[in-house]
């Protein structure tokens, strides 16, 4: 397949284009900047402009862009900041794959949608939570409603895990110190893959056509905040004896503390499973030991 890619620079974008390669495919990339090379086209979402030849040929569209959402309080200007990174470019590439009938559009989301789910598990059919990211994940979403006949598959991503960063990379130095410990009341559920899964998902759904709709991109076995401390504890051969009390983060970090250190999400990947997907890393210690 020839697989074009916005956001091929972050973490998972750079894993998923080595993937690519390795498995044979051919890669472009989408880039905001000057394009260097034949493998790269610029793009600007905001004005809805994308470089001549950019879908020449294309099998597919991975979009992984957008703004990080942590650190940092969620002003209504950063939220604004948040949702214009994610739903104009979503539009854009949207609208580009079905004027060049483009077969497949695989874009990013997260298992916020699902709001806290407290001990609830959910799969794929639960309905949209509430919260600001709840929000955002169902406008994300909804901004896929232009690819026309392309198959469009939905990402719902939990907590990736990789040395090279998001959560654990993160965290990693914190622990080494001893300073790692549970946030809140340590019972919020955290619906974790390792990077090496969430790559192979997205190849899954690339090369799978029975896949559309949303996926979620979790491991099978999610835990509570505690039980991940334990783990990164032991993996790390340290104690994590600290406490951050929820009030503490909400007083800080506002809206943004609440739903991204005190929500929790406890998502399964049914849709991933019931397709054939075998994970290679089904427990948190595993996926940890990788990382």
């Amino acid at each position: 397949m020839r697989v074009l890619i916005a956001g091929a620079s972050g973490l998972i974008g750079s894993a998923l284009s080595e993937r690519l390669l390795r498995d044979g495919h051919e890669v472009r990339r989408l880039v905001r900047r000057e394009a260097r090379g034949d493998g790269e086209s610029r793009w600007d979402p905001p004005s809805g402009t994308i470089a001549a030849g950019a879908f020449e040929g294309v099998d597919a569209v991975v979009n992984l862009g957008g703004q990080r959402l942590f650190p940092g309080r969620w002003s209504a200007m950063r939220k604004q900041q948040l949702t214009d990174s994610r739903v104009e470019p979503t539009e854009v590439l949207a609208e580009a794959v079905a004027e060049n009938g483009v077969g497949v559009l695989v874009n990013a989301s997260a298992v916020g949608y699902y709001g806290h789910t407290h001990e609830s598990t959910v799969d794929e059919s639960a309905p949209r939570g509430r919260g600001f990211l709840a929000e955002l994940c169902e406008a994300w979403e909804g901004a896929t409603s232009g690819a026309g006949d392309a198959r469009v598959v939905k990402i719902r991503t939990g907590l990736v895990l990789s040395a090279k960063g998001g959560l654990y990379g993160t965290l990693r130095p914190l622990f080494a110190l001893c300073l790692g410990g549970r946030l809140g009341d340590g019972r919020q559920y955290m619906p974790w893959i390792a990077l090496e899964d969430e790559v192979g998902a997205i190849v899954h759904v690339l090369t799978h056509d029975a896949v559309s709709g949303p996926v979620n991109l979790t491991g099978p076995a999610p835990v509570t905040n505690a039980e991940f401390t334990r783990a990164v504890g032991r993996a790390l051969h340290r104690p994590a004896p600290w406490w951050v009390p929820g009030i503490a983060l909400k007083a800080v970090l506002g809206q943004a503390g609440e739903e991204m250190a005190l929500f929790g999400q406890r998502a399964v990947p049914a849709v991933l499973e019931r397709s054939g997907y075998e994970f290679r890393h089904r427990t948190l210690d595993s996926a940890l030991a990788a990382a």
